[in-house]
């Protein structure tokens, strides 16, 4: 049997190595542990898988120099003493020459020392064995095989080492700074999408990382690599300045919520300063409203003290809209006090009854308006002071607002408008009229609008001296503008109606002759019928009255005193109870 690659000095070659398989390729390999020509089986603490500067001699096929051999076998030598690697048993020894086995190469790579740059196998030397060409040195070469204890390496990473192996320079000094090739050092065993981490500022190695990031990461990631995060003293400075600030707004907001729940609220002591302030509370306004009213006025401190005191005192909750004249800086419970008390109320007063003429005046003097600054403001806008549709504008009406400035108490503080005094009551009687069926009660009594109703309760109120005669004088009132009257032939014949031509308000009007000589279309000693418009503005009671007067056959009527009034059913009778009257009043 012919022996391939045997030269002189060198050793046979030992198929016992499990790297090469049990039985080869030619079938002439001798068996596990036995000598190529039928020797015994040997006993040798072997490692098969370090035959790494001997396998790396066979894939290039050809004879090493003796010198060369040494000079590799040192080298080998210092890598595994400086690693802690164990000598490999079956290692050539100097003077040894390797032998081909004439078989296929596996294509078994040495293990390489850590931190060592590798021994080129593959270089050329001079007489080698088929020198010209490396036909494992090239990309388009197949990968030699794997043995069986290698091959979970993964496949994309095999070229890369083979190509470190194939790199590297057979003259390696050891005095010279190597450059690390290892995937670990140079960032090629980096996931591809990996992020840098938080972690990842360690000082040793930022310059190496970084760089490194800079080099390949950007390639890796499309160039969409991410710069690491830096920490610095004014970082630190700004996360302190958070955390103490946020402590602080959560301490404040526990101390606010503490003493909202558990402490008692602001509250100014006594019964205030000398400095008065008028204060108007409007209609529905109830606790916090007419607390916040008061505290913006700087009557009070806190709308919580008020409302606590408004609680704790029993007649708290009738406190009413109106005008108030308090003092500053006053307690809450002086507050509530006060307002309780008639004497603290300034509210703008309309008595039942009373013309715009008296109101207009009241309002002028309230405000402290020039005379007849209110009239001429009702005069030239009164269409726009929210008059109801069915408001009669006739030119005969003296004053289309008379009626509806409803008798009641207003919030006239100082420094308001005119104008808003006069909406507020005209919008005050469009409530209380509009609770009423107008319309379908003046029908019934046979008349043709809500605005001769209004006029016939202003009539009423007038007359009527006291409210328990209202619904006999409407009766009085209707039973005049019957058709068929033959007492006074339709005429209302009332002095209240002279009175309100003249602006008067008097008993002695004068004789009826030199009455019904008066050309007005309100004088009722001369028209027939009701006049133009209301002469009054009519309260609750006057307005019910004129909606349901009570049945009876009267004409006319006399007050006899003050808790008496006389109706008669012709003048015969009238004028009967008048003279008594008259007499009775002599006598005493």
């Amino acid at each position: 049997m012919t022996e391939y690659g045997r030269g002189p000095g060198s050793e046979p070659w030992h198929p016992e190595d499990p790297l090469y398989g049990d039985q080869g390729w030619d079938g002439r390999q001798a068996a596990h542990g036995q000598g190529q020509y039928g020797d015994q089986q040997q006993s040798y603490p072997q490692d098969p898988y370090a035959q790494q500067h001997q396998n790396h001699q066979q894939y290039q096929g050809h004879q090493q120099q003796p010198y060369d051999q040494q000079q590799s076998h040192q080298h080998q030598q210092q890598n595994h003493q400086q690693y802690g690697t164990p000598q490999d048993p079956y290692a050539q020894q100097p003077g040894a020459q390797p032998q081909y086995n004439g078989g296929w190469d596996t294509g078994q790579q040495a293990a390489m020392p850590y931190g060592a740059e590798p021994q080129d196998p593959y270089a050329q030397h001079p007489g080698g064995y088929d020198t010209g060409q490396d036909y494992y040195g090239t990309p388009e070469a197949y990968p030699p095989p794997q043995p069986p204890g290698r091959r979970e390496a993964a496949p994309e990473q095999q070229p890369q080492q083979q190509s470190q192996h194939q790199q590297g320079s057979t003259d390696w000094d050891p005095d010279q700074p190597q450059e690390e090739t290892h995937p670990f050092f140079t960032g090629a065993d980096d996931p591809a999408g990996r992020e840098p981490r938080d972690d990842d500022d360690d000082p040793d190695d930022d310059g190496s990382r970084s760089s490194r990031r800079d080099r390949g990461g950007n390639e890796r990631r499309g160039g969409k690599g991410k710069k690491k995060k830096s920490r610095s003293g004014c970082a630190c400075l700004v996360v302190s300045v958070v955390l103490v600030g946020g402590l602080g707004g959560v301490s404040y907001v526990g101390y606010t919520f503490w003493k909202k729940q558990f402490g008692a609220p602001a509250d100014y002591a006594g019964s205030g300063s000398s400095e008065q302030v008028e204060v108007e509370i409007p209609e529905g306004a109830f606790g916090y409203d007419i607390a916040n009213i008061l505290r913006k006025q700087g009557v009070i401190k806190s709308s919580d003290a008020f409302v606590a005191a408004q609680n704790d005192n029993p007649k708290g909750k009738l406190i009413q809209a109106g005008v108030y004249l308090l003092n500053k800086e006053m307690s809450a419970a002086s507050a509530v006090t006060l307002m309780l008390d008639p004497k603290s109320q300034n509210a703008f007063v309309i008595p039942e009854g009373t013309r715009n003429t008296t109101v207009y005046k009241m309002i002028d003097t309230r405000l402290k308006l020039k005379k007849g600054t209110t009239a001429d403001i009702a005069k030239t806008k009164a269409e726009s002071l929210g008059l109801p549709d069915w408001a009669d504008d006739n030119p005969d009406v003296k004053d289309p607002l008379e009626g509806f400035l409803y008798p009641a108490a207003y919030p006239v503080a100082k420094g308001s408008k005119p104008e808003d005094a006069l909406k507020r009551m005209v919008s005050r009687a469009n409530k209380e009229y509009g609770k009423l069926d107008l319309e379908g009660s003046a029908k019934k009594l046979g008349l043709k609008t809500p605005w001769e109703l209004i006029t016939v309760a202003s009539l009423v109120q007038v007359e009527g001296k006291y409210k328990h005669d209202f619904d006999k004088v409407a009766r009085v009132v209707y039973n005049r503008l019957k058709p068929g009257n033959m007492e006074t032939v339709g005429r209302l014949e009332f002095d209240s109606t002279v009175n309100y031509i003249k602006g008067q308000s008097t008993l002695d009007i004068g004789a009826v002759d030199d009455l019904r000589k008066i050309d007005d279309p309100y004088n009722t000693y001369k028209i027939i019928g009701l006049p133009s418009g209301p002469i009054s503005n009519p309260g609750a009671d006057a307005l019910h009255s004129a909606m349901n007067p009570t049945p009876g056959p009267w004409y006319y009527f006399v007050s006899i005193n003050e808790d008496k009034t006389v109706f008669a059913e012709t003048n015969e009778e009238h004028e009967k109870n008048r003279r008594e009257y008259e007499d009775g009043k002599a006598g005493q």
